[in-house]
């Protein structure tokens, strides 16, 4: 089990995690250059060359990728080894394009585990646990990302997917799962339904959480650790940079370490471009440094954090990332108003309500309306129209206090907004259907 704990390179220090990156990114580069058309005539075009790039501090001569480079080349146009030496596709969910398809080698899979092992170790797991795998098997990266990483320490996997939520919960009550892995909505799913079916707690053997895939608060984190009885972890990852596992969350529960053997991070101004210092908001950068069949560089995640770098308490030196703050095309700009859906979850729970919402978004006589929907929990459920007519003026003062916009607020009974078994709708902006 030590193995995973892989003290030497996780405890690395700076001068040691930069002199790793340094022999990496030139060869990535060299790679991608060599074998995939696209790179080569993006380089080409601002006149880079492999030989330019010979440090880190050479990265920002680079030319930045996006989503719709990867639609653009659609299906295998991103590869950098012949398919013979490709042994696993994934793909995204391709709900506002093309799919995102990508590719791994074996190699890219070994690496993939270990990765996903650094994650379960760091939040405890080891060879006696129960690791209940409820993210979505298939195309998707989830199931098979934690899948791998379970594997990888000897710990028993329970690949249950996602859905049928309460055989989830008899599963997890009978197989006894120590470890569950999923979207954060989902586990608030997971655990109204162990309340439903009248189930306490106490009477499952969880005592963390592996939760990503979408943005989420502390707040939540905070909820679904009181609803289970467990620790929630972060752990990040996209599909076009590896899958879950690019950053993991630790004992610390204030970020995620970035494997920055394997990756460079770099946060930028979203409108500029420009590299931001350690410690300022601003989106997420990733270039891969040891992905052989679908190397990535300067992908712009359009996430938004902020990355610090020490040693944390845990002991590790590695970069650390903030829990996604929101997404730069999930932002609402709302009247002028930059707002993302992550403010309003905080607001929500601070005052007593669940995660569960819903932000209508409108345009009306040219004016940009808003509401919120929030469900009641059963304890606070009422139907006495003068008591919720002043508990929504409350929460529309709370919202307009931090937002700086008035939104209307509409409560709603307990399990009346869907629920998603994998990432969460939260906006329904009908301004882009018009």
């Amino acid at each position: 089990m030590e193995k995973y704990w892989q003290k030497e390179i996780e405890t690395a220090s700076r001068d040691e995690i930069i002199a790793i990156q340094n022999e990496r990114l030139p060869k990535t580069v060299k790679h991608v250059y060599d074998n995939v058309p696209h790179y080569r005539a993006k380089m080409d075009e601002i006149g880079v060359k492999p030989e330019d790039i010979k440090t880190i501090d050479d990265l920002k001569k680079l030319p930045f990728s996006y989503k719709q480079d990867l639609r653009d080349t659609y299906p295998y146009g991103m590869f950098a080894v012949p398919m013979k030496d490709v042994v696993r596709l994934h793909a995204s969910s391709g709900t506002t394009g093309k799919q995102i398809v990508v590719g791994y080698t074996q190699h890219d899979l070994d690496v993939w585990d270990e990765i996903c092992a650094r994650q379960l170790y760091a939040v405890g797991a080891d060879e006696s646990d129960m690791v209940h795998v409820s993210y979505g098997y298939g195309l998707f990266t989830g199931g098979f990302g934690l899948h791998g990483g379970a594997s990888k320490i000897g710990a028993t996997i329970i690949p249950v997917s996602s859905g049928n939520t309460n055989r989830q919960v008899t599963i997890l009550k009978d197989f006894r799962s120590t470890i569950l892995c999923c979207t954060p909505s989902y586990a608030m799913f997971i655990g109204e339904t162990l309340k439903q079916m009248g189930i306490d707690k106490s009477e499952i053997c969880l005592k963390a959480g592996i939760f990503g895939a979408e943005p989420w608060t502390d707040e939540m984190r905070m909820q679904i650790e009181e609803m289970l009885g467990i620790k929630a972890y972060d752990v990040y990852g996209l599909t076009e940079v590896m899958g879950p596992g690019v950053c993991y969350g630790c004992s610390a529960q204030n970020g995620m370490h970035v494997n920055e053997d394997h990756f460079i991070i770099e946060v930028i101004n979203p409108e500029t471009g420009e590299v931001l210092p350690d410690g300022e908001q601003g989106e997420i950068v990733f270039t891969s440094l040891t992905k052989e069949a679908f190397p990535i560089i300067r992908y712009r995640t359009r996430d938004i954090g902020v990355v610090t770098r020490g040693t944390c308490e845990c002991g590790r030196t590695f970069a650390k990332m903030s829990k996604p703050r929101g997404r730069t095309d999930d932002m609402l700009i709302i009247r002028g108003v930059n707002v993302f859906p992550s403010q309003i979850e905080t607001v929500l729970i601070r005052c007593g309500y669940t995660a569960n919402y819903l932000i209508l978004v409108d345009r009306v006589n040219n004016l940009d309306t808003v509401e919120v929907k929030v469900e009641m929990t059963d304890e606070a459920f009422t139907d006495s129209m003068t008591e919720l007519t002043k508990r929504e003026r409350t929460l529309h003062e709370e919202l307009k206090s931090l937002l700086g916009i008035s939104a209307k607020v509409t409560l709603v009974p307990p399990r009346s907004i869907e629920r998603s078994t994998g990432k969460a709708v939260r906006v329904i902006d009908k301004r882009k259907l018009i």
